[in-house]
């Protein structure tokens, strides 16, 4: 009878044992979609302003520089021209993103209260979440400027017309790349694509506003 009665008690154990090593497994299960989760959309709003604008004011200025000087070797026209390009780049960038901005801001609050949410923290949140107008403004505005600056210290200290226009389409190039770069970077995306779709467009600009340029200068005889 005592050896039987162990006999009960050990398989009482080895039964009670089981559940909570599946218990574990589940547990362990549950965990692992929580390792490595970033939500990279929350980056979205200021990281779209501080790229475009950094990538316009380049593309822009550079290209503007690149047009002017293929009808006129005066440096001083180029650089006038450059700087006018960052003042009126730096604003049409700033008014164009708050009134996007803004009105995404309108059209996210009429659909929250055409929701009609039933609780107050939860509309708190939600507000929290909403996109800045005067943030994206200014952050467009500001990376606009630090493109823009890049081709006019490029060209700032070149004397020599054609060496001028090689050094601004260098640096031009190189920034295009660090921009898709840190962009990609930044918003986990493939690095190279990005890069090149950047770089690419860029020297799609700079070339279409140089050739234009430079055909209608010479069929008009324009004297800058």
């Amino acid at each position: 009878m005592a050896a039987s009665q162990t006999l009960q008690l050990s398989s009482l154990n080895n039964v009670e044992i089981l559940p909570i090593q599946v218990i574990d497994i589940e547990e362990n299960k549950i965990q692992e979609p929580a390792v490595d989760e970033f939500d990279y959309s929350e980056r979205g709003q200021w990281l779209r302003a501080a790229v475009l604008g950094a990538n316009d004011g380049l593309v822009s200025v550079a290209s503007l520089m690149m047009g002017v000087a293929s009808v006129k070797n005066d440096i001083k026209a180029v650089m006038v021209a450059g700087f006018a390009g960052l003042v009126a780049g730096a604003c049409s960038m700033a008014i164009g993103e708050f009134v996007s901005v803004c009105t995404q801001r309108d059209v996210e609050i009429s659909q929250m209260k055409r929701e009609k949410r039933e609780r107050s923290l939860e509309s708190d949140e939600n507000d929290e979440k909403l996109p800045n107008p005067g943030q994206a403004a200014v952050v467009s505005a500001l990376a606009f400027a630090v493109g823009a600056v890049l081709p006019l210290l490029a060209a700032a200290f070149i004397k020599q017309p054609k060496v001028r226009m090689a050094a601004v389409f260098v640096v031009a190039s190189v920034a295009l790349v660090a921009f898709g770069v840190v962009g990609a970077l930044l918003g986990g995306t493939p690095v190279v694509k990005s890069s090149a779709r950047v770089l690419v467009g860029g020297w799609m600009a700079m070339g279409t506003t140089f050739g234009l340029t430079k055909l209608i200068g010479i069929d008009h005889g324009m004297q800058i």
